[in-house]
């Protein structure tokens, strides 16, 4: 049992497992596609500018480029036939910016919302570090209180990857949707 053809926008703070589900959601589907929205920020080689907590203008201009070239991407993809997985840290008012990118439809989100120890133990335990520009508790409130509540919500904390992906599975065509 996979997902139904469509958009699927997987948010969360660093380290609350949007990557690995993600990939397994794909995996469960056939004829998907993972899009890891963050790629868009590695490519930029020279003049990158961080978004931290009190981000530049030139920050929130990378940023919303990212969003573009993942949501352009993502399209093409369901465009041509794929279940499309998108995922990144969408957080805020920019969330907002980022699904309005989106003029195809169905479109789901799934927001990943561990608490913040279970982020804090993930991070000690990931071999990339995430946690330069913030921290965990910050991040969290901004994700908590300051984006939409829309789609599908998840507390993961004391679930397994797996576990998150049956729950995601079985709750997804219900609640999800937002477009």
């Amino acid at each position: 049992m996979g997902l139904t053809y469509g958009i699927y926008i997987v948010t969360g703070i660093m380290a609350s497992g949007k990557s690995t589900i993600s990939q397994l959601l794909a995996e469960k589907t056939d004829y998907s596609v993972h899009v890891r929205g963050d790629e868009f920020r590695r490519v930029v080689v020279s003049g990158r500018a961080q978004v931290t907590m009190n981000p530049s203008e030139e920050a929130i201009k990378q940023l919303r480029l990212r969003y573009k070239l993942a949501a352009q991407v993502a399209q093409g993809y369901y465009s041509a036939g794929f279940t499309t997985i998108v995922q990144d840290n969408y957080l805020g008012e920019e969330t907002k910016y980022f699904i309005d990118q989106f003029s195809l439809t169905p479109i789901y989100m799934i927001t990943l919302c561990p608490s913040v120890q279970t982020v804090t133990e993930r991070e000690i335990s990931r071999n990339k570090t995430g946690y330069v520009h913030w921290d965990v508790k910050s991040l969290n409130d901004s994700l908590i209180n300051e984006n939409p509540r829309v789609g599908l919500w998840i507390d993961s904390s004391n679930q397994t990857p797996d576990e998150t992906v049956t729950e995601i599975l079985s709750r997804y065509e219900t609640e999800a949707r937002i477009k």
